[in-house]
């Protein structure tokens, strides 16, 4: 290597060193700039030792600010309301009762002053256990039986008392009482967890309070987090060759014509804005004339699930819940046999809303168990649209549909139905499934609607499987 190349490198590196010095001279240039703006601010024009006096008492303050607040956000978790009434009483039932000479606010102030100092000693302490809560599969369906496992060891070297630990499941409190452990011992516990509605169950987090009798004082210590468990609506599986839906996988071809797709229907005369990839060279090299291709177009079939959660649709609660199921049956399937399926229930209006929301809302229909995820939380409600509208709006937002359902309870009256299958265009095909517990299940035709009548799942899955069992 030349002499010159090596100056030249040394001077290279020479001027970067000097730019990465002159670059951190001006970031703490900066920083540098910018406490002293914030110490102009404090101090003003004063300097010296008044400046540097003010200067801490402003940061003693602001720490004795923070320490102060902190200290009051733990009181307030600790100390009940009846104990900062008692904490408030002592000290004013004392001071009144040696000014004034009443003995007996003396005595109140002194009973209230005990009370207190016991209670502060329930408070001393800690719980040296470890806990560890074994939950259910995140999702279950209703009626399975689902067990959670409570695992309790003692993790110190000394003994531990005996305590009880509150485990919330859903809107309850399961108490838990454990006995006194010995140096690393266990205990197991198994909490059941409801399953027999349908919904979403928070378990946990495990925790233990420490109070006092009388209330005054109450401090949690929590050990586990919360778990989250869905309960899916039970489901019945239903055989892919469900009567009434259209058994195709490429498609059908229509009437309808379309200048792009697979079935070929004839050839036209090319007009301005045609494809030019659709162009027949041959038929236009006989004619003269650019010919372009046309063809039928090809629709999948679409399954519509309409459910309606309408208070008017349904005469119990029984009945809707064997709604509840039959969608997610109906539309579980379809997603399984990989058809294009929607499921829909009715958008909810707001409590004070000036005006009825007219709208619906689409459940995920990605996997069969996003749906029943979906379905897990449908509830019945007097401000959503009925059966007659949910339809209304289910025929004109659907394109391509081939079959819909219509979930529904025995309070529907025929002439209500024949409205909502009329909802939909004439090619499509309607069935109404009527969930009704307390009449002989069946099928009819009304006035070109097919209506199924069905008391339990077992009803649905045979209705599907074709009319001769019926």
């Amino acid at each position: 290597m030349s002499s010159r190349t090596v100056e030249g490198s040394k001077r290279t590196a020479t001027r970067g060193r000097t730019e990465e010095r002159a670059h951190r001279g001006v970031d703490e240039s900066t920083l540098a700039s910018t406490v002293t703006t914030a110490r102009t601010r404090i101090v003003g024009t004063r300097t010296g030792l008044t400046a540097d006096a003010l200067v801490t008492v402003v940061r003693v303050g602001r720490a004795l600010g923070a320490g102060l607040d902190h200290a009051r956000r733990a009181a307030s978790s600790v100390v009940t309301p009846v104990g900062w009434t008692l904490a408030a009483v002592a000290p004013l039932s004392l001071l009144a009762g040696y000014l004034w000479g009443w003995s007996e606010l003396v005595v109140v102030g002194t009973a209230a002053a005990t009370l207190a100092l016991v209670a502060l000693l329930y408070l001393i302490g800690r719980t040296p256990l470890s806990v560890e809560l074994v939950t259910p599969p995140s999702r279950v369906a209703v009626g399975d039986p689902a067990v959670a496992r409570l695992a309790v060891a003692n993790s110190s070297r000394r003994r531990a008392f005996g305590v009880s630990l509150d485990v919330p499941v859903g809107q309850g409190i399961v108490p838990v009482a454990l006995p006194g452990l010995a140096h690393g011992a266990r205990v197991d516990r198994d909490i059941p967890v409801p399953t027999t509605r349908r919904g979403r169950l928070v378990l946990g987090p495990v925790r233990t309070v420490r109070a006092d009798p009388i209330g005054l004082v109450r401090r949690e210590v929590t050990f586990t987090e919360a778990v989250e468990i869905i309960v899916h609506p039970r489901t019945t599986d239903i055989p892919s060759t469900s009567s009434g839906l259209v058994r195709d996988l490429e498609g059908q071809a229509t009437r309808d014509l379309t200048p792009s797709d697979l079935a070929f229907h004839a050839l036209r005369e090319y007009t301005p804005g045609d494809d030019r990839r659709h162009i027949h060279w041959k038929s236009t090299a006989k004619t003269g004339t650019f010919m372009v291709r046309q063809f039928e177009e090809t629709r999948r079939s679409h399954l519509v699930v309409a459910l309606s959660i309408a208070s008017i649709d349904f005469a119990s609660d029984a009945e809707f819940e064997l709604a509840v199921s039959a969608a997610g049956s109906l539309g579980a399937r379809a997603i399984r046999d990989a058809r294009e399926v929607s499921v829909l229930v009715s958008a909810l209006t707001p409590e004070f809303a000036k005006r009825t929301v007219v709208a619906t809302r689409d459940l995920s229909t990605i996997a069969p168990g996003r749906l029943l995820d979906d379905l897990a939380l449908v509830e019945l409600s007097p401000s959503a649209l009925g059966v007659v509208d949910v339809s209304r709006l289910a025929g004109g937002g659907a394109r391509g549909v081939s079959v819909a359902f219509l979930v529904i309870g025995s309070s529907v009256r025929p002439s209500r139905l024949r409205t909502a299958a009329a909802a939909f265009p004439p090619s499509v095909e309607v069935v109404a499934i009527q969930c009704d517990p307390e009449h002989v299940p069946g099928r009819r035709r009304l006035s070109g609607l097919s209506v199924i009548t069905i008391g339990s799942l077992s009803d649905l899955r045979r209705a599907m499987r074709g009319a001769e069992q019926w």
